[in-house]
């Protein structure tokens, strides 16, 4: 008895749906303009060049400076990356997309484990505090800079 229900409700949800005109579409998309993934990518490395700046600031450690750095960079090259594969056009459709974002989050998360891994031996005298403040801090850049987009226009 539930399937059916669930099934009426469905078809209810669909006879309700009602494509925007191009007029509605060009509305929302100005009301909600596209991010650009560069753009997060370019906040995402200046936020990771500062945090270094500041940790070997406050230290007075270039070493320190040096780990923050490079987590910064651990988030950022792979998500350059990433939004380099993402970006370019494939055809397939909506399911060929799909593979290549999953895809490219694998590659991703393996480059960045990768950086991690490595850095012990490319950092002589790593602070693996630092390194974890600027890989922490650049991955919550990436929320911020998507909660603050600029642009958004708010309804009264």
């Amino acid at each position: 008895m539930k399937n059916i229900a669930a099934e009426t409700q469905d078809e209810d949800e669909v006879e309700d749906f009602k494509p925007l005109s191009a007029q509605e579409a060009q509305a929302w998309r100005m009301r909600f303009p596209q991010v650009s993934v560069w753009r997060i990518v370019a906040v995402q490395a200046l936020v990771g060049l500062a945090v270094a700046l500041l940790a070997w600031g406050v230290t007075g450690r270039a070493v320190v400076g040096w780990s923050a750095g490079y987590g910064a960079l651990a988030v950022v090259l792979p998500a350059a990356l990433f939004a380099r594969g993402v970006a370019r056009q494939r055809p397939g459709g909506a399911g060929a997309a799909m593979v290549g974002i999953f895809g490219w989050e694998l590659v991703k998360l393996v480059l960045c484990i990768a950086m991690l891994a490595a850095a012990p031996r490319l950092i002589p005298g790593l602070s693996w505090l630092a390194l974890l403040t600027g890989l922490i801090v650049v991955m919550k850049t990436y929320w911020i800079a998507l909660l603050v987009r600029s642009g958004v226009q708010k309804t009264d």
